[in-house]
């Protein structure tokens, strides 16, 4: 499975923005995808996963009730929609697809290039 993430860029606290998963694969619709994040020096951090069918999701406590996952395997990608963004959201942004879905990051066989989101006024 290939992945390749896109949407990034510079936004004002408060603002929103759209992250992409673009998937690619033959079985790319078995896969949990998950979003992370990573710091320069920190670990990669769980921010949403949904599973192959959609029907479920889940989301670091930090983004609950802000950030919005869904996916279409029709056109196999996976949409992060991030509303009232703080400062501290401000990373690299990274899509990974695996047989299970959770937060773990090890449960994650493959890993996309990331999209880099700074919020700052």
């Amino acid at each position: 499975v290939q992945l390749q993430a896109c949407g990034g860029g510079l936004v004002q606290p408060g603002g929103s923005l759209t992250l992409s998963c673009a998937a690619s694969g033959r079985t790319v619709g078995d896969y949990a995808i998950g979003w992370f994040r990573q710091d320069p020096g920190k670990e990669r951090a769980f921010v949403a996963a949904i599973s192959w069918s959609g029907s479920t999701t889940e989301y670091a406590d930090s983004v609950k009730g802000r950030f919005t996952i869904s996916r279409d395997n029709a056109k196999n990608t996976v949409n992060l929609q991030m509303n009232n963004l703080k400062p501290d959201d401000t990373a690299l942004y990274l899509c990974a697809a695996s047989r299970r879905l959770g937060g773990r990051a090890d449960f994650y066989d493959y890993w996309g290039n990331g999209t880099h989101v700074t919020v700052s006024s």
